[in-house]
């Protein structure tokens, strides 16, 4: 597995490799990061930085929702982002007092055409345009599976919390009572809540390529959690993050999001392909408006098609057993004639 390095600070040009080995640089942009000491954001015009909501500033960070009921709240960029290849470090910290899964309900990352738009989806609204980082701190499914009266399958079992990665292109909607599922690219579980360490989410878009890691062991390494090619995404689009609670809650914390251009070496190929500008958010070969079939649909299929074929052929074996046994005995009587 790739681990890389985790970065607190970057005061010049680094070279790194992307995924694939080619050499880039990145630049950290300060006016599309936010960090300490969040000077003017929810207060002043000439902030690059707007709250929205319950979230407030404190000293120490953005808290995007208390650990209250029924709470919302976001921080959005008032600079729409023109770079077409670029990475997100997203240091964040979610705590409170619930215990296990009596927590909620979770927090996003955001990088959308719309913005300052609350709704259902982590605060944000549904049927958004662009991408959806989401930590999802509950498992709604499963009370959606107690009500089908349906369990998990071994192999669909999910441990929460889990990051979940969405493209939405403003017609596709976020399935609250599935937890997402219909409509992720992937993602990975991530045991964030209450710890004494700092937690990091990474977000890499470069040559059309998604990658999403996590670092949530206290060990500055990064931790793969999703890796698709193909990805295209559209610029001049919002980054803003974003929180919600129900009838269960959490603290969501922003401490810092810092954004970076990556300068990349293309091919000429590379970059006649890449001409053609990108206007609605897509995933090559995934199409995302597909009916979504619960894995316990297609287990309960498999196990009737085994069933059926198991009794067929032990069918075919008692019949192939009494041919046999007819014609031994047969044999067994002629010779005693």
């Amino acid at each position: 597995m790739k681990r890389w390095i985790h970065l607190t600070l970057l005061l010049f040009a680094s070279p790194c490799f992307s995924d694939d080995g080619h050499e880039m640089e990145e630049f950290l942009k300060r006016e599309y990061s936010l960090s300490k000491p969040y000077q003017g954001i929810g207060s002043s015009h000439s902030s690059h930085w707007e709250l929205m909501g319950d979230a407030m500033v404190t000293i120490d960070q953005v808290r995007l929702t208390p650990d209250v009921q029924s709470k919302q709240g976001a921080v959005w960029s008032r600079l729409p982002c023109h770079l077409k290849d670029w990475e997100l470090q997203v240091h964040f910290k979610i705590h409170g007092q619930g215990k296990k899964n009596l927590n909620g309900d979770g927090l996003a990352i955001w990088y959308t055409k719309d913005r300052m738009e609350s709704g259902p989806v982590f605060g944000n609204k549904d049927n958004f345009t662009g991408l959806g980082v989401f930590v999802d701190t509950y498992p709604n499914e499963e009370k959606y599976l107690e009500a089908k009266q349906k369990r998990y399958t071994p192999r669909s079992e999910r441990v929460f919390p889990f990051v979940i990665v969405m493209i939405g292109n403003g017609t596709i909607s976020y399935d609250h009572d599935r937890d997402g599922r219909p409509t992720e690219l992937g993602g990975c579980n991530a045991m964030v809540r209450n710890l004494n360490h700092d937690t990091f989410l990474f977000i890499r878009y470069v040559r059309r390529r998604l990658t999403v890691m996590i670092d949530i062991e206290g060990q500055h390494e990064w931790r793969d959690c999703l890796d698709i090619p193909g990805v295209r995404l559209p610029q001049g689009y919002y980054f803003g993050a974003s929180a919600l609670t129900g009838d269960l809650s959490d603290n969501h914390d922003l401490i810092s999001l810092k954004l970076y251009q990556l300068t990349v070496l293309r091919s000429k190929l590379e970059e006649e392909e890449e001409e053609e500008e990108i206007k609605v958010p897509s995933v090559d070969n995934v199409d995302l408006l597909k009916p979504y079939i619960h894995d316990e649909e297609v287990s309960g299929i498999a196990i009737f098609f085994t069933v059926l074929f198991s009794m067929l052929g032990l069918l075919l074996l008692i019949v192939v057993g009494l041919v046999v046994y007819s014609h031994w005995t047969e044999s067994r009587r002629k010779r005693f004639y």
